[in-house]
């Protein structure tokens, strides 16, 4: 085989991966420890945020994306931070979100500046914040390993906040959510509840390792957690009460190896009938054991509530939803994307920033009904260029070209516009950017019209 015929080989492989790639689900940044949370018919997902070439857990704020689909998700920015909380000096760590009486209360560990690894609570009116630390101190310090919060609501009002490594414990919160009444509970870690361990037996009584992810189903509450040692894989318990005793049943996932992360994070919802499982792995270029990202696959419950092996996929997730192209989504409303990065301002709030020449946004399952003639784009821009727009595949049909212009400069905002084939049915979208000069541009929003 000559080159040529190797080279187009090679390109059309790489179409073919990227038209079938879904996992992972965000890769703008590396994103870690997935706490999705489902809230007016929106799946909010909160995350953390390992930092470029990082060679240690070196994590200083936290993410949030959102998504009503399942496949195309967008990027709220990051609504909490290390600088939040004015008695934190490090390790934004894993955390999750959780509403009540209309606020938003957000259980993270850091470094405290001298007590160590500690749990505090932010809180907000709004599920992608801003959010504020709510007690102006540590909610929880009981020991050296207080990471890796969950937290759960009964049927009876009840809330229950978990947490640890090595151990796990917990205590009963206050109705206000920012307080606790009684004592840290620690839960026995033993064969029965949490299997045996067959690494390092000397140092931890069980296979629990950390990252503990509780929530009820059907009468029966489910801990998900991650085992080993390391590597770790995933595996859950179950128990009739929210604080046990529990019951191990079976490894989920198993240590995803290759493209993988020596850590795994758990985090579970049911979401318009399905059942959603994130974990992390390290998949993205660059990825490993602390540059990591977060994962989506589906699952079905056995009939007697038990869970099947789940296996990581590269496909993903099918949609929940097709997405609706002629009202406005945001440019950083992204299924897949090479290239791109995502900034935030006071003015527009997250856009698409970092656009070179031949990079692209795919968006997955647009619904064009019977046809659309127009496209609609905000851009700033300080050079000319396009947006080509492909339909399905890289190099499948295009529907149009959407001329660029200098509008004055990358932080003042225009909306140009320009025709389109009257294209009907449900299609995958590809954006790609061809500029003359790197980050010349910066895209906001964009939509179609019939």
């Amino acid at each position: 085989m000559d080159k040529r015929k190797i080279c187009l080989s090679m390109i059309g492989l790489f179409i073919q991966l990227v038209t079938k790639a879904q996992n992972p689900i965000i890769q703008t940044i590396y994103t870690a420890d997935p706490a999705p949370m489902v809230y007016n018919d929106t799946v909010y997902l909160y995350t953390g945020h390992d930092e470029d070439k990082s060679t240690w857990f070196t994590m200083k704020d936290w993410r949030c994306y959102t998504s009503t689909d399942m496949v195309n998700w967008t990027d709220r920015g990051s609504p909490l931070s290390l600088k939040t909380f004015s008695w934190a000096k490090k390790d934004a760590w894993a955390g999750q979100c959780i509403p009540r009486n209309g606020k938003f209360y957000w259980y993270v560990p850091m470094n405290h500046e001298t007590m160590g690894m500690s749990i505090g609570v932010a809180v907000s009116d709004s599920p992608t914040g801003p959010f504020k630390d709510a007690i102006g101190r540590p909610l929880v310090h009981s020991g050296n390993g207080d990471i890796d919060p969950t937290v759960f609501i009964d049927e009876d009002g009840q809330a229950y906040l978990y947490w640890g490594n090595p151990y796990l414990k917990y205590v009963k919160l206050n109705e206000d959510m920012v307080s606790y009444s009684g004592e840290v509970v620690t839960v026995p870690l033993n064969k029965e509840g949490f299997n045996v361990r067959y690494k390092d037996v000397d140092k931890r009584p069980s296979a629990y390792e950390e990252g503990p992810w509780i929530y009820k189903r059907n009468n029966l509450y489910y801990m998900h957690y991650a085992a080993g040692g390391v590597p770790e894989h995933l595996a859950y318990s179950t128990s009739r009460s929210a604080t046990g005793p529990w019951v191990y049943r079976d490894t989920i996932m198993r240590v995803i190896g290759k493209g993988g992360a020596f850590t795994n994070h758990p985090g579970v919802i049911d979401y318009k009938g399905r059942s959603f499982f994130f974990y992390h792995n390290g998949a993205l270029p660059g990825g490993g054991g602390f540059t990591r990202s977060v994962c989506l696959d589906e699952f079905q419950y056995n009939e007697d509530g038990s869970i099947p092996r789940i296996s990581p996929t590269k496909e993903g997730v099918k949609p929940v939803k097709n997405l609706d192209p002629f009202i406005r989504q945001e440019a950083a409303t992204i299924a897949w994307e090479e290239g791109v990065e995502t900034e935030r301002s006071t003015e527009v709030g997250v856009y698409v920033t970092e656009i070179s020449n031949g990079d692209f946004i795919k968006v997955r399952s647009v619904d064009f009904k019977k046809g659309a003639k127009k496209f609609e784009a905000s851009i700033a821009s300080a050079s000319n260029g396009t947006i080509e727009i492909y339909a399905d595949k890289l190099d499948g049909e295009l529907l149009g070209v959407c001329n660029l212009k200098d509008t004055g400069g990358l932080e003042k905002w225009a909306t140009l516009s320009s025709k389109v084939k009257k294209i009907g049915g449900v299609h995958d979208l590809y954006f790609v950017f061809k500029v003359k000069d790197e980050r010349s541009f910066n895209f906001n929003w964009w939509k179609f019209r019939k």
